[in-house]
């Protein structure tokens, strides 16, 4: 199968006769019935009643016409939107994110990208940890932020800070009756929820391992597909959710950060292995940028910062009229 003979059927369907599909194709009739004829052969059904005037699809026939309008509208797309860049001499920027990104530093690095580099088109792609790396290798992005770590020798990773864990509770439950630091080891027995639900390994996988590690057993575990559906049945009162510290997204939960330097998550810049383009130094610069201006997401309260040559924000000089944590 190829577009040609994509491009043959369309045209056959949408006339419901050979004669004239053949003449607005500029080709004699005999070698586009033969094409047609091969796509059957190779599908195995029959896509076409030829002895029914006009010219009728069988269900199949149906289907086939429908998605097969959907590829070559595509390919129009890909091929309008290529041209377009290659006229203009515009590079194209596709960065890869799992949704807990938007959270904390990436909206802001985004920014600095279009303030710096006005000329270039930057795309943004929600995908997994997982789902960057197999993008990364087939080029669909440059650069990507996840979480989860990966042993894939073609994709090197950085990783920028690990940002603590929180503990979510339902503001009616016995844990949310403290704002000190809590054990992990609370968890145990507790009905917990967890995220994503696929494709994995996932964020929830880190939890679930992380728990495992230290004999930590939920009495429940509910998996969700997002951290929005894991929050609001939080605030139903279904169960509490570990979450990283800048993703406190509702304000009708309690939160407690969880005392134990191994519960945090990653938030780690993949590219592809060997990758010298420009994009990978500017990318690393503005990250340094961002975390020297110490914005209010980049508390050092709950995050911590491994050795990568970005500079460690320093604690802000208390206000004498704050009385602080006590």
């Amino acid at each position: 199968m190829d577009i040609r003979q994509l491009k043959y059927f369309v045209a056959v369907a949408n006339t419901r006769n050979f004669t004239r599909a053949s003449e607005q194709l500029h080709i004699a009739q005999p070698p586009l019935s033969r094409q047609i004829q091969l796509l059957e052969e190779e599908l195995g059904v029959q896509l076409l009643l030829r002895n029914s005037r006009p010219l009728r699809l069988t269900e199949a026939g149906r289907v086939f016409y429908e998605q097969a309008l959907q590829i070559l509208n595509r390919l129009d797309q890909l091929k309008n939107a290529t041209q377009q860049i290659g006229l203009n001499q515009r590079q194209t920027l596709s960065i890869g994110f799992v949704a807990s990104t938007l959270y904390g530093g990436l909206p802001m690095l985004v920014r600095k990208l279009r303030q710096h580099y006005p000329e270039v088109d930057i795309q943004l792609l929600e995908l997994t940890s997982m789902q960057q790396f197999a993008a990364l290798k087939s080029g669909r992005i440059d650069v990507g932020f996840g979480r989860i770590r990966s042993n894939d020798a073609t994709v090197a990773r950085i990783v920028l800070r690990e940002e603590k864990l929180v503990l979510a509770i339902p503001p009616s439950f016995a844990l949310a009756g403290s704002n000190q630091r809590v054990s992990l080891k609370e968890v145990h027995g507790q009905k917990l929820i967890v995220y994503p639900k696929e494709p994995r390994p996932s964020f929830a996988d880190h939890i679930l391992s992380l728990l495992n590690d230290q004999d930590i057993h939920p009495a429940e575990v509910h998996e969700v597909r997002e951290i929005q559906t894991a929050l609001g049945l939080v605030a139903a009162e279904s169960g509490i959710c570990l979450i990283p510290a800048s993703a406190r997204l509702r304000n009708d939960l309690h939160y407690r950060l969880i005392d134990d330097a191994r519960a945090t998550s990653p938030i780690i810049l993949t590219h592809r292995i060997n990758d010298n383009a420009w994009y990978i130094e500017a990318v690393k610069r503005l990250v340094a940028d961002m975390y020297a201006e110490h914005p209010a997401w980049l508390d050092i309260d709950t995050n911590s910062f491994p050795a990568t040559g970005f500079p460690i924000p320093q604690r802000k000089p208390a206000d004498p009229g704050d009385p602080g944590e006590g």
